[in-house]
């Protein structure tokens, strides 16, 4: 069986409502979508502390799941291997988080599945799905790039925009 390799958040784990939400909370209003395209909502003049929330226990534990995720990748797991691959060590707090959120939106992944990394060059596998180029540049399988704000103007790889389009890509890759 083929290897997938999922990255978490921005892929399964929607990331920017809660960024959106702590940027509101901060300075009293929403930024524009245009604001923040081409680069994370923290990276915007005078947002670097909003960084610093991925530090506390607790922001992990509550992110929506991306739509059509779930019924993606359980469908997933019938013709391939499926790892659920988050790069975690850089936020100490977020391994529990990130673990029981896995296990209450995607139970039929297996904790066998779920791979806490830093560095996940030392992934082996024939497909990643992943938003962050760098963790597909060194990949020596096929990378596929999940759109996120910060990685709209890359077109190194090959572009899935959403859950349907993930989809679409395997259900062709098994004809």
């Amino acid at each position: 069986m083929k290897r997938i390799a999922i990255d978490m958040d921005e892929v399964i784990a929607d990331v920017r409502p809660k960024f959106l939400q702590l940027y509101e909370r901060e300075f009293g209003r929403r930024p524009a979508e245009e604001e923040y395209w081409g680069k994370k909502i923290y990276q915007l003049p005078g947002a670097a502390r909003i960084r610093e929330f991925l530090q506390e226990k607790g922001f992990f534990a509550d992110l929506p799941v991306m739509p059509g995720s779930q019924e993606g990748v359980r469908e997933l797991m019938e013709n391939y291997e499926v790892f659920i691959v988050t790069a975690a060590m850089e936020f100490r707090a977020s391994f529990e988080d990130k673990f029981d959120w896995l296990q209450e939106h995607f139970p039929f992944i297996h904790w066998k599945n779920v791979v806490f990394c830093g560095d996940k060059s030392i992934v082996e596998a024939d497909y990643m799905i992943d938003d962050h180029v760098f963790n597909l540049e060194h990949f020596r399988g096929k990378g596929l790039l999940f759109t996120a704000s910060h990685n709209i103007h890359e077109n190194r790889f090959t572009r899935v925009n959403n859950w349907e389009e993930v989809m679409a890509y395997f259900r062709q890759e098994v004809q």
